[in-house]
């Protein structure tokens, strides 16, 4: 039973999703940790979407439902589902995504265990339309480190990694107070990036060894659309030609990652370093495209072998999967 303040929030924002948001809500109500409210903002969505939430807040008193009248954007989206929470602990979750049954068990009781820990998630694997698993990651990053420019750097240079979803630790569990002191989502392309980057300033994060968290990647996914796509749909004001300028894109990406390191709480030694890592990332990037991956990740293979039965096991455990409940 959830208590009068859940001790975590769970924001879902959400534009004409339609076509997975039944799968996703399942997989989030059928959590084994029950404490915690969902906030569901739809974003003047078209489709069936507020009549599937309808149907569910029916259902579940833990779901509080708020409709944007006009298309604010996915970044104003993701920032009022927050606005609206009320727990110590935050976790956006997808329209699309899935999670197994204690996903968000684990990842509280991480934090519960480490103090100084900021964020909790899981190893992530991606499944397809049909939420068939086609790739999966151990976590390749050093975010655990005690040292801030040493989890800024892993963060950074991480976005280079081929098919790794590096920047998944954005849908992690996040103490709401951190959440407070950083810079609301920007609108340009990758600031999930960067955002993600400033929170690891504060804190280390920390990762359940298994994989409970499923991506999923299709068409519509708006992280697989071009950097004006994404800018736009982030910000309808970026709609224009002016504003979506791919190098205007790409400065202010770059600049954010500055921007995210003056405003970090860490000493100037530590500061200086992670500036110098920007600098050594941007040269080596100075002769290619925009930076981070686009496209589908690549398949895995035919045998997953013993890694895949493990994987294969915890997508089995997704609450909703299969007719289950």
């Amino acid at each position: 039973m959830a208590s009068a303040l859940p001790r975590l929030s769970v924001g879902l924002p959400v534009y004409n999703g339609e076509e997975y948001l039944r799968e996703a809500l399942d997989a989030v109500l059928g959590q084994t940790f029950e404490d915690f409210e969902l906030v569901i903002s739809s974003n003047a969505s078209t489709d069936a979407t507020d009549d599937i939430c309808r149907e569910y807040q029916a259902r579940d008193p833990r779901i509080r439902i708020y409709r944007q009248e006009q298309n604010i954007g996915a970044a104003p989206n993701h920032q009022f589902v927050f606005d609206q929470s009320r727990g110590e602990l935050f976790k956006w979750v997808a329209a699309d995504d899935l999670y197994a049954r204690d996903l968000f068990a684990r990842c509280v009781a991480l934090l519960d265990e480490h103090p100084d820990a900021v964020l909790a998630h899981s190893w992530g694997a991606a499944i397809d339309g049909d939420g068939e698993v086609i790739q999966a990651i151990e976590y390749p990053l050093t975010t655990d480190s005690t040292q801030p420019s040493e989890r800024f750097r892993s963060m950074l240079f991480g976005v280079d990694l081929p098919g790794a979803l590096a920047a998944d630790d954005f849908y992690g569990v996040i103490r709401s107070d951190v959440l407070r002191k950083i810079k609301p989502h920007g609108s340009f392309y990758h600031a999930d990036y960067t955002y993600t980057a400033e929170i690891s300033l504060h804190g280390p994060f920390v990762q359940v060894p298994e994989w409970l968290y499923f991506r999923r990647q299709h068409d519509d996914r708006v992280s697989l659309a071009s950097a004006s796509t994404v800018a736009a749909r982030l910000d309808p004001s970026r709609a224009g030609r002016l504003r979506s300028f791919k190098a205007r894109l790409f400065a202010e990406y770059l600049w954010s990652w500055f921007e995210v390191v003056r405003r970090a709480p860490v000493t100037g030694a530590e500061r200086r370093k992670c500036y110098r890592h920007i600098l050594s990332w941007a040269a080596n990037r100075a002769s290619r495209r925009l930076p981070g991956r686009s496209g589908p990740p690549e398949p895995a293979p035919e045998s997953f072998g013993e890694i895949g039965a493990r994987v294969l096991a915890s997508r089995a455990l997704v609450a909703g999967a299969d007719g289950r409940s």
